[in-house]
């Protein structure tokens, strides 16, 4: 079977691209989305980031993110992605080296690729503090 020649669909610039065209050389891929671009709630995007992590994508990466979520849904939570692995906790816990408060449906419609994110944060419908390297840092550790 890891000799038939067939495609195999995986998400672009996953750590599961990466692995099938070094592991199965005869296999071809074709790039999917990820599920984060079509949520609907807060609380899916949530639950979502320990599925679609890319631990492979998150090395080098040593962060905290406090998320702040007004409007629609209300919801703060903690993001830590350290030494390969993604912790996600509700509230603000510890420094953060990045926080992103945020009007819910607008970042729903970011993930969406519905919405600008220079544009929402222009009109400061998305606000950052700290290094927007790491908003950076966090969408490669979630590629869609």
């Amino acid at each position: 079977m890891q000799e038939k020649e067939e495609t195999v669909y995986v998400v672009g610039k996953s750590d599961a691209e990466n692995y099938v065209s070094r592991r199965f050389p005869k296999k071809h891929t074709k790039r999917v989305g990820n599920s984060l671009n079509r949520l609907r709630s807060i609380s899916a995007f949530l639950a979502g980031l320990r599925l679609t992590f890319q631990r492979g994508q998150s090395k080098g990466i040593a962060a905290t993110y406090h998320f702040t979520f007004t409007g629609d849904e209300d919801r703060k939570a903690t993001v830590i992605i350290r030494d390969g692995n993604v912790d996600v906790k509700e509230g603000h816990l510890g420094n953060a080296d990045l926080q992103l408060r945020a009007d819910s449906r607008t970042w729903l419609g970011f993930l969406a690729k519905e919405r600008n994110l220079v544009w929402a944060l222009i009109r400061r419908k998305i606000r950052l503090k700290g290094s927007r390297r790491l908003l950076l840092a966090f969408g490669k550790c979630f590629p869609s």
